[in-house]
């Protein structure tokens, strides 16, 4: 593979990220117009967020665990093992509830709307439906925007839920602690910034998951090695950017919140 020269890596990075803008400029735009694609939008929603429940389910309820076999270890040293439910509620809510769904929808979704589109638009579909006087845009982007910011602000309802109900289920089952005192700490750790902070993140990371996924779907060439390659570079970027996100979001918590 030839090394590109930093001038045109450059060129191709601005590019890129030109292209990604508008595409996501256009995505948000055609929200607000008609014709809007109902019954798509809704189909995506039950691909997206029913498709992903038992993942986030099962990924939640293992954190929660594993938090709280660390969480006690730590604490234990301290003699403050009863604020277990504390430090699992806070960690859950604030910072691995939205962050570890994101991963594990972007995983799994990101890379299906990216060989999707790929291959609608090797096999010329995409040329088709604008020649059909269809906007790919406002058919098939926007649908998935939608879908998937609504469904991951839910899914990371249920996976701070479920980290919380492992969390307690490893307290009271190997720490022997009391189950009423875990979830009284899990509660009255949180504030009304925490709780804020942790439903803003999944809107940041749904918006990243659908137009990252659609934008290197839309731009795939060179066939079906072509869709391998689009998928891979969707995932990765995707994921990168919700980590990115998500330190800037928490900076930005911080400072208006105090925490």
């Amino acid at each position: 593979m030839p090394f590109a020269s930093p001038e045109a890596l450059a060129k191709k990075i601005i590019g890129s990220v030109q292209e990604y803008s508008l595409l996501s400029a256009r995505a948000v735009g055609n929200l607000f117009s008609k014709p809007r694609y109902i019954a798509d939008t809704f189909t995506q929603m039950d691909s997206i967020g029913f498709g992903s429940v038992p993942i986030v389910v099962l990924t939640g309820f293992f954190t929660g665990c594993v938090l709280a076999l660390q969480a006690a270890v730590s604490l234990k040293e301290f003699g403050a093992v009863n604020m277990t439910g504390r430090l699992v509620s806070l960690s859950m809510v604030k910072e691995l509830g939205p962050v570890l769904t994101g991963l594990m929808v972007s995983g799994r979704n990101t890379s299906g709307m990216a060989s999707e589109l790929g291959s609608m638009k090797v096999s010329e579909q995409i040329d088709a439906m604008r020649a059909l006087g269809t906007d790919p845009i406002r058919k098939l982007v926007a649908p998935r925007l939608v879908a998937s910011v609504v469904m991951l602000f839910f899914l990371t309802i249920i996976a701070d839920a479920c980290g919380t109900a492992g969390g307690a289920a490893v307290s009271v089952l190997l720490l022997r602690l009391n189950a009423g005192e875990f979830l009284h700490t899990s509660y009255m750790a949180l504030q009304y910034g925490d709780v804020v902070e942790g439903l803003v993140k999944p809107l940041f990371s749904g918006f990243i998951i659908a137009t990252v996924g659609c934008y290197y779907g839309l731009k795939t060439t060179g066939g079906t090695r072509g869709v391998g390659q689009s998928t891979t570079q969707a995932v990765v970027v995707a994921s990168v950017s919700i980590i990115l996100c998500d330190f800037l979001v928490t900076q930005l918590m911080i400072g208006i919140f105090g925490r």
